[in-house]
């Protein structure tokens, strides 16, 4: 795939997993997954190691929301001490990982606000990253995992966006409250290209 331009991706949940397909990368040589994605990516040996592959990390927040934390899903397989370590994407981000998030649908429903708040509010605290962060990866890094420019709505630009009832928003950053308990937005219309394909 390196070699023929194709983009690869690596379904890859656990840490075994994800460090195979970062052996596979560092043999070819430092940065050669940029373009590349890794699927889940839910257990990470090393996020440095996965970094500096380049690869993307493409990831679902709802699973941590689901299935996390020391009574969940993850606890009950995996033990409390390794369910607290998945979905770090605070860990990755600082390492340098590109995150790109989305649903998994129909593992997990269609709710990218909601994906959003799950980033922002890990089970282990110290796992989480901003919402800004966490909606950027939600929007510009699912174009970027799709080696598609675009997730801004920038000046000449192709018409592509969601629009949403909202409550108050954050004057920092724009963005409403994901706060736990907070009302998420609902979405009134969806224009592709300037064509709407969904409105209420």
């Amino acid at each position: 795939c390196v070699d023929a331009g194709l983009q690869a991706g690596f379904h890859a949940i656990g840490d075994a997993a994800v460090d195979a397909v970062v052996t596979a990368f560092e043999r070819l040589g430092p940065g050669a997954g940029t373009g590349h994605r890794v699927e889940h990516a839910e257990r990470v040996g090393s996020p440095e190691r996965l970094a500096a592959t380049g690869l993307i990390v493409s990831m679902q927040p709802a699973f941590d929301a689901l299935w996390g934390g020391e009574h969940g899903l993850y606890a009950e397989r995996l033990g409390i001490e390794r369910s607290l370590g998945t979905n770090r994407f605070a860990d990755l981000t600082w390492a340098g990982s590109a995150l790109a998030f989305g649903s998994d649908v129909p593992v997990t429903p269609l709710d990218p606000w909601g994906a959003i708040r799950a980033a922002a509010h890990h089970h282990a605290p110290e796992a989480s990253i901003s919402p800004a962060a966490a909606f950027a990866a939600h929007t510009v890094g699912g174009w970027r995992a799709a080696r598609r420019d675009g997730g801004e709505l920038v000046t000449g630009a192709p018409a592509t966006f969601a629009v949403w009832s909202a409550g108050p928003v954050d004057e920092d950053t724009g963005l409403p409250d994901v706060s736990p308990g907070a009302e998420l937005p609902t979405c009134l219309r969806t224009v592709v290209r300037g064509e709407t394909i969904f409105a209420i």
